[in-house]
């Protein structure tokens, strides 16, 4: 089975980080390649990076879909141009944070997300609402921080997204964590040790799932809504 992960920034950093992150919870024998689209912006934060990053995402999936790969993930929080890479490809297509979400509901009465920057908030509410998950998500958070503050090892970025988690399972009462921004995908087992909750990362979630489908010969609808685009 082979896998294509989508980071829809140019960062290369974070792009090698979520692919090591997939590998090592992949089963033996799928293959993982994560890409990330030359032309886009570093970061997605907001609704105009979103925008920005379509072209080189639909690109790399355009490309993954002709070299065969049978699911594809799109590493990006917001879910960015689901619909659309959805179209595109033959295969599953998930996003990681529909993903994540389905995985926190399955562990858990209810779960907070901890994002990044407080923009990206209402982006998310937006996403559980769409995936019936509203009411199982108790709260979004946000640590505050730009989202490239993760690619620093010597900011303080980590302690921040602990301090917020630990917030949600005091305050929200939450019972699971799902780490709203793909560049937290290193800090699952270190902040599952650190606050006793289980804490969700979208990636890890995607590539598992996608596994799931492939394996149990599921593709993509081509039948309505995600029918590939007509040539004009």
């Amino acid at each position: 089975m082979r896998i294509l992960v989508v980071n829809p920034n140019s960062t290369a950093s974070m792009t090698k980080k979520i692919g090591e992150c997939a590998a090592d919870f992949a089963s033996a024998g799928t293959e993982i390649k994560v890409v990330n689209p030359a032309e886009a912006p570093v970061s997605i934060e907001g609704y105009y990076d979103e925008a920005m990053c379509l072209s080189g995402l639909l690109g790399e999936i355009r490309k993954g879909e002709a070299q065969g790969y049978d699911g594809f993930v799109i590493a990006c929080f917001d879910d960015t141009g689901l619909g659309a890479c959805r179209e595109v490809a033959s295969g599953p297509v998930l996003g990681i944070c529909e993903a994540g979400m389905h995985a926190a509901s399955m562990i858990s009465t209810g779960f907070s997300v901890v994002t990044t920057l407080p923009r990206s908030v209402p982006i998310i509410e937006d996403l559980a609402l769409l995936y019936g998950m509203d009411r199982r998500c108790r709260k979004v958070r946000a640590a505050d921080i730009p989202v490239l503050a993760l690619e620093d090892a010597n900011g303080n970025a980590r302690e921040l997204v602990r301090a917020e988690v630990l917030r949600a399972v005091e305050e929200d009462g939450s019972e699971a964590i799902l780490l709203g921004c793909a560049g937290m995908a290193d800090l699952t087992n270190w902040l599952t040790r650190e606050t006793g909750v289980p804490v969700i990362d979208g990636v890890v979630a995607a590539v598992r799932m996608i596994e799931a489908l492939v394996g149990a010969g599921l593709k993509t609808s081509k039948v309505g809504g995600y029918a590939s685009p007509r040539s004009k």
